[in-house]
């Protein structure tokens, strides 16, 4: 990294997904103990830090997006102990440690939520959205939303209020027009910050404020929805900002954001609020050298508005693998090992999902086993099939995920026992291989260049561009040899075959495939 520059400027994170990570405790369900274990691992792997997804108190309706108590560690992952050893394990590895906040809703077990329903005279109701609802007998939603999860949006409860969910009927959205929401989350993060973590993932961040009317969402509205991405938010971030810098350390906090564009993305990391947003763009571009230079374009050019630095990814616990959104089986590990060569080269810091660099594709996951709320209440398959446990060792399951010999709580396919860290790890040619081989060339190279990048003219149906002067890096989407440009010099890394120099004398490179050069 650049000197004197802060950690999480061109740091890989790599995000754990505690319930599918490592177990210690054989219940099947990973845990902390287990995370600290494997760290080691993740050292060798060559990341700065992990992310970890949410492990607090949890009834686990929505797998720990629920919290009931947000400054506790669930039973079912350990103790407030195990964390701390953990978290003393990281940093003694040379590993950051990034926790997730909830802060748009609460679980209806919170003893906050408890109390509301109790009493709906008390002025604790006003910590969430409750409202009367609408027709003669107040028996229709206060307004027309729907929850990403399907269906209303709204609940109806005894004493006949309806409160909003836009997500779970379990997990009811906080009020943050009431100070004593702003208070709480300032206290949360403090009590997470003086543990001595350095980062927070905040989910659902472009949420939390609602319009104080309720409006309607109208058929044909142009965003941002009344439900989301709201001027208010930004308030929130100025506060926690001038939390996060009381402490040493260059702490941060990222931002998940579904914005509509790169440039409403960049308002949540103005000097004043959040060190980063996840870049979704990247994420949901498709295999096409077109649609990789345009989120390139866009994403530095609003970055570069607000003087911040972008991140990049390709996926996480709430989207299909990307090795299956390229295509499946070679054809769809090819374009994932040469997208993401291109996601390292870029300036920033880029963030690794748990397994993707073993390889790992959608599971297709049976309806008996399906645990996903977003299932019940749509019938559709749900983010189940990316959260598999991920495959360690050994020949049949659990793959060395926890001891003993039974499935972990979703079940792993036959074809993760060829997908093993054991197996790919004495393979000098497996996916495993070239994820450490990129990361090294990473910290050697692409992360002591300046943060400039110089889309390069290239052929049809490749991306080709220049960071910092002197790394070249060219991705071929297309389905034939392309010609280098002028530009690529000395090869350094590809991500499959290397350059073929045809019998014409000049250079191509394969379909599907990436290659890092010295710049000419």
């Amino acid at each position: 990294m650049q000197i004197n520059q802060p950690w999480w400027r061109d740091s890989v994170c790599y995000q754990i997904y505690v319930r599918s990570f490592a177990d210690a405790d054989g219940d099947g369900v990973g845990d902390m103990a287990g995370i600290r274990q494997r760290l080691p691992y993740l050292a060798a792997l060559g990341v700065d830090s992990v992310w970890i997804t949410p492990f607090y108190t949890s009834p686990q309706h929505d797998h720990g997006y629920d919290v009931a108590d947000y400054r506790d560690v669930d039973p079912l992952f350990g103790s407030l102990e195990d964390f701390d050893t953990m978290l003393a394990t990281a940093h003694d590895l040379g590993i950051k440690v990034i926790v997730d906040v909830v802060p748009n809703h609460t679980s209806d077990e919170h003893p906050w939520f408890v109390e509301a329903l109790a009493d709906p005279a008390s002025p604790v109701r006003e910590r969430y959205v409750f409202r009367d609802g609408k027709g003669p007998d107040g028996n229709q939603p206060p307004n027309n939303w729907t929850s990403i999860f399907g269906g209303p949006a709204w609940t109806r409860v005894a004493d006949g209020q309806w409160y909003l969910h836009l997500f779970d009927s379990t997990q009811p959205d906080l009020n943050w027009w009431n100070d004593e929401v702003g208070d709480e989350f300032e206290s949360v993060l403090r009590f997470w910050l003086d543990r001595g973590v350095d980062g927070f993932r905040i989910d659902v961040a472009h949420g939390l404020f609602k319009p104080f009317d309720l409006r309607d969402k109208t058929r044909g509205e142009k965003p941002p929805h009344p439900m989301w991405d709201q001027p208010e938010v930004h308030d929130v971030y100025r506060r926690w900002n001038k939390v996060l810098a009381e402490y040493d350390g260059d702490r941060m906090s990222v931002a998940e954001a579904w914005t509509d564009t790169a440039e409403s993305m960049a308002r949540y990391v103005r000097p004043d609020e959040l060190q980063q947003a996840f870049n979704f763009h990247w994420l949901g571009a498709d295999w096409s050298a077109a649609a990789f230079r345009k989120v390139i374009s866009d994403t530095l050019s609003a970055v570069a508005l607000v003087d911040a630095t972008p991140t990049w990814v390709l996926s996480n616990h709430d989207v299909v693998r990307h090795t299956t959104r390229y295509g499946s089986g070679v054809q769809g590990l090819g374009r994932a090992r040469a997208a993401v060569m291109a996601m390292m080269a870029l300036p920033g810091s880029a963030y690794v999902y748990q397994g993707e660099e073993l390889g790992l594709e959608q599971v297709d996951v049976a309806p008996e086993h399906r645990q996903d709320p977003s299932w019940f209440r749509t019938g559709e398959p749900g983010r189940d099939g990316c959260r598999v446990p991920i495959p360690w060792g050994g020949s049949q399951p659990p793959y060395e995920f926890g001891p003993g010999s039974e499935q972990p709580w979703l079940p792993q396919p036959p074809a993760f026992g060829e997908l093993t860290v054991e197996k790919q790890e004495a393979d000098p040619t497996s996916t495993l291989s070239f994820y450490r081989a990129l990361l090294t060339l990473r910290r050697e190279v692409a992360a002591h260049a300046e943060h400039t990048v110089e889309l390069l003219d290239s052929v049809r149906g490749t991306l080709a561009f220049r960071r910092g002067g002197d790394l070249v890096c060219v991705v071929n989407c297309s389905t034939r040899p392309a010609r280098l440009p002028a530009l690529a010099g000395e090869l350094l890394m590809s991500s499959g075959e290397d350059p073929v120099r045809g019998r014409d004398g000049v250079l191509r490179l394969a379909p599907d495939t990436a290659a890092w050069f010295r710049s000419a």
